[in-house]
């Protein structure tokens, strides 16, 4: 799907009541290609939450699962999130512990992406033959993406001083 300029104000929306229901405390950022303005992306927001600690989120997830949020996801580096509407993914939230939020390769691939529109689109391209793939059934969606955002991810880390990480947390 093409950019879509409302992105950012459903990111603020959801921010905000994951604040209101979760903690005053969270520091909330958008991620994801619906955070990097003119970007193709599927209609889902991917939010970044610094929490102090896992007690953090074990204290305030129940309240978010109140209101429609569920636990599950494949990632197994930290706790995630989803929000669906009527059975359609709508949010995906990514809990960080503070001392790890400097170094999220999600908000470092963001922020580089950002400012570097040559990568941004070549991690356009690289989405749109994932689509490709998994619809030929020769590699699923993320699979597929993984090697164009582990080099983007690995520049953007070394730009930083950072070490690589492996970008695939499933």
């Amino acid at each position: 799907m093409n950019y879509d300029p409302a992105w950012p104000k459903r990111f603020d929306s959801i921010a905000a009541d994951l604040r209101a229901r979760g903690s005053a405390d969270w520091l909330v950022e958008h991620i994801g290609s619906t955070a990097v303005p003119g970007m193709r992306a599927k209609p889902v927001i991917d939010l970044a939450i610094r929490i102090s600690d896992l007690e953090d989120f074990e204290t305030h997830s129940a309240a978010l699962e109140v209101v429609g949020w569920r636990r599950g996801s494949s990632v197994k580096t930290h706790p995630v999130m989803i929000l669906e509407d009527d059975g359609i993914r709508t949010a995906i939230a990514h809990f960080f512990v503070e001392g790890e939020w400097d170094a999220v390769h999600q908000r470092v691939l963001r922020d580089w992406l950002r400012a570097h529109p040559d990568d941004a689109d070549r991690y356009s391209h690289a989405k749109c033959d994932a689509v490709a793939a998994a619809a030929r059934g020769t590699s699923s969606y993320n699979a597929a993406k993984t090697p164009v955002i582990q080099e983007i991810v690995d520049r953007a880390r070394a730009a930083r001083g950072l070490p690589s990480v492996d970008v695939s947390d499933k």
